[in-house]
Protein backbone atom coordinates (compact mmCIF):
# COMPACT_ATOMS: atom_id res chain seq x y z
CA UNK A 1 0.00 0.00 0.00
CA UNK A 2 3.02 1.99 0.85
CA UNK A 3 4.62 2.17 -2.69
CA UNK A 4 1.11 2.23 -4.20
CA UNK A 5 0.70 5.77 -2.07
CA UNK A 6 4.35 6.75 -2.93
CA UNK A 7 3.33 6.84 -6.57
CA UNK A 8 0.19 9.68 -6.38
CA UNK A 9 1.26 11.41 -2.80
CA UNK A 10 2.70 15.13 -3.39
CA UNK A 11 2.71 18.33 -1.77
CA UNK A 12 1.14 16.55 1.13
CA UNK A 13 1.84 19.95 3.00
CA UNK A 14 -1.27 21.26 0.96
CA UNK A 15 -3.19 18.05 -0.41
CA UNK A 16 -3.21 15.70 2.36
CA UNK A 17 -7.17 15.48 2.82
CA UNK A 18 -6.76 15.41 6.69
CA UNK A 19 -4.91 15.75 9.80
CA UNK A 20 -3.92 12.52 10.50
CA UNK A 21 -2.13 9.56 9.24
CA UNK A 22 0.75 8.68 8.12
CA UNK A 23 2.51 10.37 4.63
CA UNK A 24 4.13 8.04 1.93
CA UNK A 25 5.46 11.33 -0.23
CA UNK A 26 8.80 10.94 -1.30
CA UNK A 27 11.16 11.95 1.44
CA UNK A 28 12.99 14.20 -1.33
CA UNK A 29 10.16 15.84 -3.10
CA UNK A 30 7.03 17.78 -2.41
CA UNK A 31 7.06 21.26 0.24
CA UNK A 32 8.69 19.85 3.19
CA UNK A 33 6.41 20.52 5.92
CA UNK A 34 6.89 19.05 9.70
CA UNK A 35 6.45 15.56 8.95
CA UNK A 36 4.70 16.13 6.24
CA UNK A 37 1.64 17.76 7.96
CA UNK A 38 -0.83 19.76 6.34
CA UNK A 39 0.07 23.85 6.90
CA UNK A 40 -2.82 25.68 8.14
CA UNK A 41 -3.92 28.46 9.83
CA UNK A 42 -7.15 26.74 11.19
CA UNK A 43 -7.11 24.88 14.50
CA UNK A 44 -10.29 23.61 15.11
CA UNK A 45 -10.43 20.06 16.22
CA UNK A 46 -6.45 20.04 16.02
CA UNK A 47 -4.34 18.59 19.15
CA UNK A 48 -0.70 19.62 18.28
CA UNK A 49 0.25 22.42 16.50
CA UNK A 50 3.23 22.92 15.17
CA UNK A 51 5.20 26.58 14.55
CA UNK A 52 8.79 27.13 14.13
CA UNK A 53 10.02 31.09 15.82
CA UNK A 54 12.89 31.68 12.97
CA UNK A 55 14.52 34.41 15.80
CA UNK A 56 18.03 34.01 16.45
CA UNK A 57 19.06 37.66 17.35
CA UNK A 58 19.83 36.98 21.22
CA UNK A 59 22.91 35.03 20.55
CA UNK A 60 25.81 34.56 22.17
CA UNK A 61 28.30 33.02 19.80
CA UNK A 62 27.61 32.65 16.33
CA UNK A 63 24.07 33.27 14.40
CA UNK A 64 22.05 31.28 12.28
CA UNK A 65 19.24 29.24 13.88
CA UNK A 66 16.88 31.41 12.52
CA UNK A 67 17.36 28.87 9.48
CA UNK A 68 16.68 25.82 11.83
CA UNK A 69 12.73 25.44 11.45
CA UNK A 70 12.96 25.05 7.39
CA UNK A 71 16.02 22.45 8.37
CA UNK A 72 14.29 20.49 10.84
CA UNK A 73 11.00 20.76 8.83
CA UNK A 74 13.14 19.34 5.78
CA UNK A 75 14.90 16.84 7.85
CA UNK A 76 11.37 15.10 9.42
CA UNK A 77 10.21 14.53 5.89
CA UNK A 78 12.67 11.04 6.59
CA UNK A 79 9.81 9.90 9.39
CA UNK A 80 6.31 10.06 8.61
CA UNK A 81 5.88 7.12 6.70
CA UNK A 82 6.04 4.40 10.04
CA UNK A 83 5.02 4.82 13.57
CA UNK A 84 8.26 5.93 15.39
CA UNK A 85 10.25 3.38 16.37
CA UNK A 86 9.72 1.90 20.36
CA UNK A 87 6.69 3.45 20.93
CA UNK A 88 3.83 1.42 20.26
CA UNK A 89 1.77 3.50 18.92
CA UNK A 90 1.40 5.82 16.09
CA UNK A 91 1.00 9.46 17.18
CA UNK A 92 0.59 10.91 13.26
CA UNK A 93 -2.54 8.29 13.44
CA UNK A 94 -3.79 9.01 16.68
CA UNK A 95 -3.99 13.02 16.88
CA UNK A 96 -4.94 15.33 14.99
CA UNK A 97 -0.76 17.13 14.09
CA UNK A 98 -0.57 20.16 12.11
CA UNK A 99 2.30 22.70 11.03
CA UNK A 100 0.81 26.10 11.79
CA UNK A 101 3.97 27.33 10.12
CA UNK A 102 5.91 30.50 11.55
CA UNK A 103 5.64 33.42 13.12
CA UNK A 104 5.84 37.16 11.73
CA UNK A 105 7.81 39.52 13.05
CA UNK A 106 9.74 42.85 12.29
CA UNK A 107 13.54 41.48 12.08
CA UNK A 108 14.30 45.49 12.81
CA UNK A 109 11.94 45.71 16.35
CA UNK A 110 13.90 43.47 18.00
CA UNK A 111 12.05 44.19 21.53
CA UNK A 112 8.53 43.73 19.88
CA UNK A 113 9.21 39.80 19.66
CA UNK A 114 9.35 38.61 23.02
CA UNK A 115 5.18 39.69 22.90
CA UNK A 116 4.62 38.31 19.60
CA UNK A 117 5.62 35.11 20.93
CA UNK A 118 3.92 34.75 23.35
CA UNK A 119 0.38 36.16 21.82
CA UNK A 120 1.27 33.46 19.08
CA UNK A 121 1.16 31.01 21.55
CA UNK A 122 -1.39 31.90 23.21
CA UNK A 123 -3.77 31.57 19.68
CA UNK A 124 -2.49 28.33 19.85
CA UNK A 125 -3.56 27.43 23.45
CA UNK A 126 -7.12 29.71 23.32
CA UNK A 127 -7.91 27.16 19.93
CA UNK A 128 -7.56 24.10 22.38
CA UNK A 129 -4.15 22.54 20.72
CA UNK A 130 -0.29 22.04 22.17
CA UNK A 131 2.10 24.02 20.92
CA UNK A 132 5.61 22.19 19.80
CA UNK A 133 7.61 24.69 18.60
CA UNK A 134 11.06 24.23 16.56
CA UNK A 135 13.32 27.49 17.23
CA UNK A 136 15.04 29.79 16.92
CA UNK A 137 17.24 30.36 19.82
CA UNK A 138 16.97 29.54 23.52
CA UNK A 139 15.69 33.06 24.28
CA UNK A 140 12.22 31.87 22.39
CA UNK A 141 11.37 29.45 25.04
CA UNK A 142 10.75 32.12 27.90
CA UNK A 143 7.95 34.27 26.20
CA UNK A 144 6.67 30.59 25.23
CA UNK A 145 6.50 29.85 29.33
CA UNK A 146 5.15 33.19 29.99
CA UNK A 147 2.07 31.91 27.98
CA UNK A 148 1.86 28.48 28.99
CA UNK A 149 1.88 29.80 32.64
CA UNK A 150 -1.07 31.40 32.02
CA UNK A 151 -2.62 28.28 30.85
CA UNK A 152 -1.27 25.43 33.31
CA UNK A 153 0.29 27.65 36.33
CA UNK A 154 3.64 26.90 37.09
CA UNK A 155 5.31 24.46 35.17
CA UNK A 156 7.67 21.91 35.81
CA UNK A 157 10.49 22.48 33.43
CA UNK A 158 12.60 19.80 31.62
CA UNK A 159 15.76 21.00 29.79
CA UNK A 160 17.93 19.70 28.39
CA UNK A 161 21.00 21.69 27.61
CA UNK A 162 24.75 22.36 27.47
CA UNK A 163 24.40 25.02 29.39
CA UNK A 164 22.26 26.34 32.44
CA UNK A 165 20.49 29.36 30.92
CA UNK A 166 20.27 30.45 34.46
CA UNK A 167 22.73 33.78 34.39
CA UNK A 168 21.81 36.44 36.39
CA UNK A 169 20.05 39.30 34.29
CA UNK A 170 17.37 41.57 36.14
CA UNK A 171 17.16 43.57 33.04
CA UNK A 172 13.61 43.29 32.09
CA UNK A 173 14.31 44.70 28.31
CA UNK A 174 17.21 42.57 27.40
CA UNK A 175 16.94 39.45 25.16
CA UNK A 176 19.22 37.22 25.90
CA UNK A 177 19.48 33.39 25.54
CA UNK A 178 21.32 32.59 28.19
CA UNK A 179 19.12 34.07 30.82
CA UNK A 180 15.77 32.39 29.90
CA UNK A 181 15.58 30.26 33.20
CA UNK A 182 16.91 32.88 35.70
CA UNK A 183 13.93 35.12 34.22
CA UNK A 184 11.67 32.01 34.05
CA UNK A 185 11.82 31.40 38.05
CA UNK A 186 11.79 34.99 38.75
CA UNK A 187 8.70 35.11 37.14
CA UNK A 188 7.72 32.71 38.46
CA UNK A 189 6.19 30.65 35.20
CA UNK A 190 8.29 27.62 36.15
CA UNK A 191 8.50 26.05 39.87
CA UNK A 192 12.38 24.75 40.28
CA UNK A 193 11.99 22.43 43.00
CA UNK A 194 10.06 20.31 40.05
CA UNK A 195 12.08 21.07 37.32
CA UNK A 196 15.52 19.60 36.03
CA UNK A 197 18.24 20.21 33.43
CA UNK A 198 19.92 17.49 31.90
CA UNK A 199 23.38 17.62 29.71
CA UNK A 200 24.54 20.44 31.73
CA UNK A 201 28.51 21.05 31.51
CA UNK A 202 29.62 24.59 31.55
CA UNK A 203 30.16 26.30 35.20
CA UNK A 204 27.51 28.49 36.26
CA UNK A 205 27.34 28.17 40.55
CA UNK A 206 23.44 30.12 40.31
CA UNK A 207 21.17 26.94 38.52
CA UNK A 208 18.13 28.62 40.50
CA UNK A 209 17.28 25.73 42.66
CA UNK A 210 16.63 23.21 39.37
CA UNK A 211 18.01 20.16 39.77
CA UNK A 212 20.89 19.57 37.72
CA UNK A 213 21.92 15.99 36.13
CA UNK A 214 25.31 17.14 34.27
CA UNK A 215 26.88 15.35 31.22
CA UNK A 216 29.20 13.56 33.40
CA UNK A 217 26.65 12.27 35.48
CA UNK A 218 24.38 10.67 32.16
CA UNK A 219 27.97 9.13 31.22
CA UNK A 220 28.80 7.67 34.59
CA UNK A 221 25.13 6.35 35.41
CA UNK A 222 23.38 5.69 32.49
CA UNK A 223 19.98 6.61 30.89
CA UNK A 224 17.41 4.53 32.66
CA UNK A 225 18.93 6.39 35.95
CA UNK A 226 18.58 9.74 34.89
CA UNK A 227 15.09 9.12 33.36
CA UNK A 228 14.50 7.59 36.90
CA UNK A 229 15.96 10.76 38.45
CA UNK A 230 13.92 13.07 35.85
CA UNK A 231 10.64 11.32 37.00
CA UNK A 232 11.08 11.68 40.60
CA UNK A 233 11.45 15.38 40.85
CA UNK A 234 8.66 15.80 38.08
CA UNK A 235 6.08 13.41 39.58
CA UNK A 236 2.17 14.81 38.07
CA UNK A 237 3.54 18.46 37.50
CA UNK A 238 2.27 19.71 34.15
CA UNK A 239 5.49 20.03 32.40
CA UNK A 240 7.12 21.80 29.50
CA UNK A 241 10.42 20.56 28.04
CA UNK A 242 12.82 22.39 26.25
CA UNK A 243 15.84 20.69 24.08
CA UNK A 244 18.75 22.99 22.99
CA UNK A 245 20.51 20.99 20.58
CA UNK A 246 23.79 21.36 22.41
CA UNK A 247 23.05 19.26 24.67
CA UNK A 248 24.10 16.48 22.04
CA UNK A 249 28.13 16.78 21.62
CA UNK A 250 29.36 18.08 18.56
CA UNK A 251 30.21 14.94 17.13
CA UNK A 252 26.36 14.46 17.16
CA UNK A 253 25.14 18.03 16.42
CA UNK A 254 27.82 20.49 15.00
CA UNK A 255 25.24 22.70 13.79
CA UNK A 256 25.03 24.61 16.92
CA UNK A 257 25.70 28.86 17.96
CA UNK A 258 27.57 27.59 21.27
CA UNK A 259 29.33 23.76 21.09
CA UNK A 260 30.53 22.41 24.07
CA UNK A 261 32.39 18.68 24.00
CA UNK A 262 31.57 15.82 26.71
CA UNK A 263 27.68 16.10 25.74
CA UNK A 264 24.83 13.41 25.21
CA UNK A 265 25.15 10.94 22.50
CA UNK A 266 22.07 10.95 19.97
CA UNK A 267 21.42 7.52 21.13
CA UNK A 268 21.92 8.43 25.36
CA UNK A 269 18.75 11.33 24.68
CA UNK A 270 16.94 8.94 22.78
CA UNK A 271 16.72 6.46 25.71
CA UNK A 272 16.08 9.12 28.13
CA UNK A 273 13.43 11.03 26.34
CA UNK A 274 11.34 7.42 25.62
CA UNK A 275 11.84 6.19 29.63
CA UNK A 276 9.87 9.21 30.88
CA UNK A 277 6.44 8.53 29.10
CA UNK A 278 4.20 9.26 31.55
CA UNK A 279 5.25 12.61 32.27
CA UNK A 280 2.29 15.17 32.06
CA UNK A 281 3.91 17.14 29.22
CA UNK A 282 1.60 19.97 28.31
CA UNK A 283 4.22 21.38 25.04
CA UNK A 284 8.11 21.10 24.29
CA UNK A 285 10.56 22.70 22.04
CA UNK A 286 13.45 22.09 20.09
CA UNK A 287 15.83 25.17 19.79
CA UNK A 288 19.81 26.24 18.77
CA UNK A 289 19.67 24.28 15.56
CA UNK A 290 21.82 26.12 12.89
CA UNK A 291 21.98 24.08 9.84
CA UNK A 292 25.13 26.12 8.13
CA UNK A 293 27.83 25.01 10.08
CA UNK A 294 27.25 21.07 9.50
CA UNK A 295 27.52 20.36 6.13
CA UNK A 296 26.17 17.39 6.75
CA UNK A 297 22.60 17.47 7.65
CA UNK A 298 22.93 15.45 11.16
CA UNK A 299 22.00 18.22 13.72
CA UNK A 300 18.62 18.96 11.67
CA UNK A 301 18.22 14.85 11.93
CA UNK A 302 18.66 14.99 15.34
CA UNK A 303 16.39 18.08 15.74
CA UNK A 304 13.73 16.09 13.87
CA UNK A 305 13.83 13.24 15.73
CA UNK A 306 13.99 14.81 19.34
CA UNK A 307 10.44 16.95 18.26
CA UNK A 308 9.06 13.20 16.94
CA UNK A 309 9.94 12.36 20.60
CA UNK A 310 8.47 15.44 22.36
CA UNK A 311 5.11 14.61 19.82
CA UNK A 312 4.73 10.89 21.33
CA UNK A 313 5.88 12.07 25.15
CA UNK A 314 2.57 14.46 25.07
CA UNK A 315 0.63 11.68 23.55
CA UNK A 316 1.59 9.10 25.43
CA UNK A 317 -0.94 10.29 28.28
CA UNK A 318 -3.59 10.70 26.19
CA UNK A 319 -3.59 8.22 23.60
CA UNK A 320 -6.45 5.73 23.20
Amino acid sequence: MALEDAKTQIDHAFTRPDTRGLSFENAFAGAPSFLRRRYTKDLAGVDVAVTGIPFDQAVTNRPGCRFGPRAIREASTLQPYDPPYGWDYSPLEAFSVVDYGDLAFDYAKVSSVPQAITDHVRGILAAGAAPLTLGGDHFVTLPILRAMAERHGPLALLQFDAHSDSWVDDDPDRIDHGTFVYKAVREGLIDPARSVSVGIRTTNPDTMGLTIIDAPEVHRTGPDAVARRIREVIGDAPCYLTFDIDALDPAFAPGTGTPVWGGLSSGQAALILREIAGLSLVGGDVVEVSPQYDHSGATAVAGAHVAMEILCLWGWTRRG
